[in-house]
């Protein structure tokens, strides 16, 4: 450093300090910005996030609300009487069975939903159902009140497969045949994997749509025979669903996505406008 010259290092040092400022500020500034970016992705980032979760929600408050119980199934158990006063007839009534069409205090049957109930017999082969021919099955819904809400009455026969006929007879078989297929089948009869029965469906409502001013409760369905057997029968109730109920049973991820896609442009335009607004009140 030259002694003669302090005013050239004082210029020095001055510059350097002003550089060094404007190196500071600028720093400064781009920290500022980079924070400000941050904190601008962080909100659009939450904001996308949450108008994605309020699309979700909504879509799935609505499909919970508006779609019904596609099917429901349940065991059909039957009691009749015995105290016969002559002794030549077995039952004194009809089998009877009392259904309820409730479910964890809740209806099954969705309200204007059309419904086509059916009925499964599991019956032996025996020589008792083979003479009986056709038999009717009356089937009956109430409501909590005790008031009759449908009544259904439909003949059955046998069939060797299951059937959704609503009447039927039984099909012939031949005295030959029966032996045939007795043989055939011999080794899976004795061993329990076969059984000699028949599985027949009977349709009892085929568009029943809920009173929703008295809705059922609980169903009665009475079996007019009383030579009848039975292994085991079961309700089953399916939805006829049409329109978006259909389109959201059958393609459950299409809808999901077509519905959510349109809640999250919809609840976006929203919230662009409001957006614009407020900042145009504020200016």
């Amino acid at each position: 450093m030259d002694p003669e010259n302090p005013r050239g290092d004082g210029d020095s040092s001055g510059l350097i300090g002003h550089v060094l400022l404007r190196l500071q500020n600028a720093v400064v500034k781009r920290m500022s910005r980079t924070r400000q970016r941050i904190i601008h992705g962080f909100i659009v980032v939450f904001i996308v996030f949450l108008l994605l979760w309020i699309s979700v929600f909504l879509y799935g408050s609505f499909y919970y609300s508006y779609m019904p119980n596609a099917s429901y199934s349940t065991q059909v158990h039957y009691y009749y009487r015995t105290n016969c006063d002559s002794p030549a007839s077995l039952f004194c009534s009809y089998p009877v069975a009392n259904i309820s069409l409730m479910r964890n205090e809740q209806h099954v049957l969705t309200l204007g939903q059309a419904y086509r109930m059916s009925l499964q017999l599991e019956m032996p082969d025996s020589p008792t159902n083979q003479e009986l021919g056709m038999f009717m099955i009356k089937a009956t819904c109430f409501s909590q009140d005790g008031g009759q809400v449908a009544s259904s009455a439909r003949s059955a026969g046998h069939l060797l497969s299951a059937s959704s006929s609503r009447f039927s007879m039984l099909r012939y078989r031949s005295d030959l045949l029966r032996f045939l297929g007795t043989v055939l089948l011999l080794p899976a009869f004795l061993t329990g994997v076969s059984e000699q029965k028949q599985v027949l469906e009977v349709e009892l409502f085929s568009d029943y749509t809920d009173n929703p001013y008295v809705p059922s409760v609980t169903a009665i369905i009475e079996i007019l025979s009383n030579k009848v057997q039975i292994y085991s029968s079961e309700l089953y109730i399916h939805a006829h669903l049409t329109g978006i109920r259909y389109l959201m049973f059958n393609f459950p991820l299409l809808s999901a996505l077509v519905g959510m896609c349109s809640n999250f442009m919809l609840l976006s335009l929203l919230f662009v406008i409001s957006y614009v607004r407020l900042m145009l009140k504020v200016d």
